[in-house]
């Protein structure tokens, strides 16, 4: 499961800079569910290449993502948001103003990414 959350995250970040072809490729096989051996059916290629495929797609997607850190900063933005989130419920309920720095501290953070 981890490894489709990881090829689903690295497509839906980087997707586009992949060609039309490996696109239609990728999407058939990480979101669809298909089979090699019904891909290459259908496109008239053979499973090793529907195979190697996916592999240089997962390359280039996890070289784009080691260069640029998108999910990395998405997933640290989520997590800094999800803070904030119950710090302000927390001061809602007992109006203690010493979490006030620490949600500005939080976001600040998630401006400095």
């Amino acid at each position: 499961m981890e490894k489709f959350v990881t090829q689903a995250l690295l497509y839906d970040f980087y997707g586009e800079l992949l060609t039309e072809h490996q696109k239609r490729i990728y999407e058939l096989v990480v979101l669809e569910d298909y089979s090699y051996s019904e891909i290459a059916k259908d496109e008239g290629i053979s499973r090793q290449s529907v195979h190697d495929m996916i592999r240089r797609c997962d390359a280039l997607l996890e070289g784009y993502e080691e260069k640029l850190q998108l999910i990395a900063k998405f997933l640290k933005t989520k997590e800094l948001v999800g803070r904030i989130k119950t710090l302000s419920k927390e001061y809602n309920k007992n109006k203690d103003s010493s979490l006030i720095s620490e949600i500005e501290t939080l976001a600040d953070l998630i401006i400095d990414l």
